[in-house]
């Protein structure tokens, strides 16, 4: 490869992990290029980009975007699943191909701003619900004092309504 297309490659994909809000590194060992492609379909169904990666020139890449702690777990066959936005999807995605899939793909890591995953932190990022039963349960965690109270309040009113309603009944009837 000339050594313009490396440094091309390399500030592309430092560019690519600087951008990035998630980053999630397999390796691919083992898999067919039809699984591989069943993958990056499921990525790219919800914009994660799903790159193979050459180590040495991930390790410029990871230097030149100021992510030092990722060079340790550049190691072997590594392909790197690019997410925006929300940091949960990439993680559900990769941990359910993973653990639906007959496949060899193993997840080795991955990293967020400054923070880097272990495997078993990605699993956990995986197990978590999305952004909007997230927020779903904290709008009802919120609400539930306010009906609470709003309940207690209108007791009493309820009960002198009945009371009212009853001897108005009683003087009518009798």
């Amino acid at each position: 490869m000339p050594r313009e297309e490396k440094v091309r490659l390399v500030d592309e994909l430092s560019q690519l992990l600087a951008e990035c809000s998630i980053g999630i590194l397999t390796d691919y060992r083992g898999l067919t290029t039809a699984e591989i492609t069943e993958l990056r379909r499921n990525l790219r169904n919800s914009a994660i980009k799903y790159r193979v990666v050459k180590n040495t020139l991930a390790r410029f890449a990871a230097e030149k975007a100021g992510k030092k702690e990722l060079v340790g777990y550049l190691e072997g066959p590594i392909a790197i699943a690019f997410g925006y936005g929300d940091i949960v999807a990439p993680a559900k995605i990769i941990a359910d191909y993973v653990r639906t899939g007959k496949t060899t793909l193993a997840i080795k890591g991955g990293f967020t701003g400054d923070k880097v995953f272990t495997p078993a932190d990605i699993e956990s990022l995986a197990a978590l619900p999305s952004r909007e039963v997230l927020l779903g349960k904290i709008l009802a965690g919120i609400q539930s004092p306010v009906y609470r109270l709003v309940n207690c309040l209108a007791n009493p009113m309820r009960g002198l309504v009945g009371v009212l309603q009853a001897r108005a009944q009683q003087l009518e009837g009798g």
